[in-house]
Parts: structure tokens; sequence; C-alpha cells
């Protein structure tokens, strides 16, 4: 029977995300209900809300707690405390290969919230679009997965818990999984986000050494240099790139590009050395555009890889992930910034304006 909830609904066109009463349908065989607890805010979240054409419940990390079960589902129980992370179908070659991130469904699953039955509905009976990233967390119940969700451990609260779902694994899975950082060899990771300071705290795990970044604002870097980065430039000087490989004795061996701009993408290439790799979040400019690179033998040298969840199989890579931050070597929680689910609108505004590097959503007064 569908369950009753209060979800947030992003109208479309960047408006602010509006709370309504929706119902939740019945989960499918392979699904859970969860009670959410708390829900980060993504970048993703705020492009998808801006260039949606229709009404959606956004919001792809969340953490609560199981309260229902599909017929299907046998590794979790009611009761079980999970994160609810990106979806994939689980059969496909990249799936059975252990590259779930890039599961031939991905886009449709997580972006598209493809589900054989519409998961929402208002009360009128009309269908509001959801499983996005086969979750849409931005409410008081969810339905996820199976396979998406991965149990956390006791200690772990569910704020903190939230942001690994996207964020923290994208940029530490760039840097332990995709971008062939090596220890005391160079890494370089532009803006100092949420994806950004994962990165580095990744790389100071991993010894990178120099840990640079490159980010415009002031705090921020001085945060990055405080989470491990070893040096920090404005990226205001024209020569900034010059001078990473002037400081590295030939350029560095990874980078990651977390900004997606024209000027940056080219900076970051040329700041690699030959055989060194850039790893980007976005392209810059429009899709349907092709992307100016330098060209030459040197480009050539050189590769570029598309960061998506930080290439992870999610059941296995989150408890290290959270075992690294149990251990304080993952201190994620300084990134963090907690609002009441009803404030949903001013974490929206903080993320944009980039007043906080975090948002994440709590629903305690949505449950007491």
């Amino acid at each position: 029977m569908p369950r009753p909830i209060r979800a947030a609904i992003s109208p479309g066109g960047g408006a602010p995300p509006v709370i309504e009463d929706l119902l939740l349908a019945d989960p499918l065989p392979d699904e859970v209900v969860l009670r959410i607890e708390a829900a980060g805010i993504c970048h993703t979240d705020l492009g998808v809300g801006a260039w949606s054409e229709e009404p959606r419940v956004l919001g792809h990390e969340g953490a609560g707690t199981v309260v229902e079960t599909g017929s299907a589902v046998t590794r979790l129980r009611k009761g079980d405390r999970v994160l609810a992370t990106f979806g994939f179908c689980g059969t496909c070659p990249n799936c059975a290969g252990g590259r779930p991130a890039y599961c031939f469904d991905g886009i449709a699953l997580n972006l598209e919230g493809a589900r054989a039955e519409p998961p929402l509905t208002r009360m009128d009976g009309s269908a509001v679009k959801g499983a996005f990233f086969q979750q849409s967390c931005f409410a008081t119940h969810a339905l996820a997965t199976e396979r998406n969700c991965v149990k956390l451990p006791g200690w772990l609260d569910a704020y903190v818990a939230a942001p690994f779902g996207c964020g923290i694994q994208t940029g530490a899975g760039a840097v332990f999984n995709q971008l062939g950082a090596l220890t005391h060899r160079p890494l370089l990771v532009i803006g100092a986000g949420a994806v950004g300071c994962a990165a580095i705290m990744a790389g100071r795990i991993m010894g990178c050494d120099p840990l640079i970044v490159v980010e415009p604002v002031a705090a921020r870097r001085e945060l990055a240099i405080s989470l491990g980065a070893s040096h920090a430039f404005a990226g205001s000087e024209a020569d900034w790139a010059a001078q990473v490989v002037e400081l590295t004795a030939g350029g560095v061996t990874a980078a990651l590009d977390t900004a997606g701009r024209q000027a940056t993408f080219e900076a970051a290439l040329a700041a690699l050395h030959s055989g060194g790799t850039l790893g980007v979040l976005t392209l810059p400019g429009d899709f349907a555009q092709p992307v100016p690179h330098p060209g030459g033998i040197d480009f050539l040298t050189k590769r570029i890889v598309g960061v998506i969840e930080g290439d992870s199989v999610p059941e296995t890579f989150l408890p290290r992930l959270f075992a690294y931050h149990g251990g304080g070597d993952l201190p994620v929680d300084r990134l963090i910034r907690t609002y009441p689910f009803a404030d949903i609108a001013s974490a929206f505004a903080d993320a944009a304006s980039g007043a906080v590097i975090k948002p994440v959503l709590t629903f305690e007064e949505e449950h007491s």
C-alpha cells in the first residue's frame, strides 16, 4: 500500500525545491524502503534541478534505516542502517567486471530515474518524477535497490555518512582508483569543494608529494592545507601551471579538475608531465560542442579520464572510507553544515553560492 511521505520537489528551471505531501510506491522485489535520517546536497542536484524541465524529487546521498524490504531482498533487513549510493544494473559487462559506476544503464538509472513503475505520486494520483540515482532521498522516506545500499557501522552518524554516497567516494576514488596517483609523486587538485577536499585527503593518505591545490577562495585554500595539501595556488596567476611544473621539477603525475572550465582544463593538462593522467568530472562548454585541446605530441603522451563515482565498488570501497574516517584520516565532518529538512531551499542556496562546502539535510523534526 502506498506510503504517505513528505518530499522536496524541484520544479525545474533552477527554482528552489518545495516540500509537499506525496505517496511513495510499494517496493519492487529488489527494493527497500528507507526512513531517511540525513541527505547530502551535491552540485549534481543543483545542476539537474536547473536543466530539468519537469518537477522531480532529487537527492542521491541518503542515509537512513530500512523499514520495509521487497520480496527478493536477502542481504538487508528491517532495522539495518544503510547509506544509499548510485544505482547500477548489476548484470552488464561493466557491472559484472567490477566497474558498476560505469554501468551500461547508468545514465538511465541515475540521471533519468528509470524504474519499472512510477515511484512517487501526488495525492491526486498524478506522477512525480523520482528514483533519482535510484533513491530520490530529499524526502522522509525513499525507495532504493538492495544493490545500491551499503550497511553503516554503528558508530557512524548518518549526517556524516551521507556525503560518502557520492561526493566523498568520487574524490577519494579518483585518487585511489583512477588517476595513477603514487606515493612520493605529485598530485594536483583543482577546486577545494567536497570532491576536491576528498581527493586531497586521499592524496595525503597515499603519501602523494607534493600535494598541490588550486582554489580561488582563501578560506578554502587554508582548509585544503589543513587537510593535507602542501602547496596552494589561488589560480589567478597567469602562469600557475608553469609554476606547478617548476615546483615539481617537470610536472605532476596525476591531476583532478573539479572546476570544469576551459582554463582549468588546459592548465591541468599543461601541469602534467609526460604520461600523466588528468581526471575530469565534467568537460567545459556545451555537451554538444567539441572541447578545444592543445594538440601536439606532448598532448598525446597524456591521459584524460572521466571520473564517475571514483570508479567505486560501493560494497567494498565505502567501508574502507568509513574506516579511514573512523581513524581520523578522512575528517569529512569538517566539510559539513547541517540544515533541517524544512530549510532545504536555504541549503540549496548556500551550496550554489559556495557559502558551504557540503550542506547535509537532517530529518529529526520530520520523524518526531
